[in-house]
């Protein structure tokens, strides 16, 4: 019997120094410490304010302040012209009338007729264009404008079989046409 109790007596001091005998022991102590403060608080009540959960949102920015999104609600600025220059609506008009007289001219004449209406760098882009490539023939309603700027503006105009959409930039006060896209119907 004292053999047997030596035994036992080794293999639980044996247990009890290993790494695992450690962890147990460890894991024991902390669910029990978990488990007494249970017991000790009872139920939580979510009114109690000892919940870590906050009771409305968090908010960092004043809900009275407005927006301040990326997108504007204000209206944009007028767009501003130099005296004695074309309107951003005119510059767009002429512009578009030129780019309509492509086919039947000459790859010069229809780049002479764009250049004093664009920016050099859209000039760049259309070198080498062909003017026989132009898809439409006539306007068909009025030029319509979304300023962004006072010196940047969109402007949408309706051709025949589609809708040409200009980017007009005005740094000096003088509008020239910046970019061209083509949206066909």
């Amino acid at each position: 019997m004292r053999t047997m109790r030596r035994g036992v007596e080794f293999l639980v001091t044996r247990v009890l120094r290993s790494r695992l005998g450690i962890a147990v022991a460890i894991a024991i102590v902390v669910f029990g410490v978990i488990g007494a403060a249970r017991l000790v608080s009872g139920q939580s009540d979510p009114a109690s304010g000892l919940s870590s959960r906050p009771r409305e949102p968090i908010t960092t920015v004043d809900p009275e302040a407005g927006d301040d999104g990326v997108l504007a609600t204000a209206a944009p600025p007028s767009p501003k012209t130099r005296p004695g220059e074309p309107t951003p609506e005119q510059a767009a008009g002429r512009f578009t009338t030129a780019w309509l007289a492509g086919p039947g001219s000459t790859g010069d004449e229809w780049h002479g007729r764009l250049r004093p209406l664009s920016t050099s760098a859209l000039t760049e882009k259309l070198t080498g264009a062909d003017p026989e490539s132009v898809p439409a023939r006539r306007m068909t309603g009025q030029v319509t404008l979304r300023p962004r700027t006072a010196s940047f503006v969109e402007a949408l105009i309706p051709l025949d079989n589609g809708r040409l959409r200009l980017e007009l930039v005005a740094p000096d006060g003088r509008w020239l046409v910046d970019a061209v896209d083509w949206e066909r119907q």
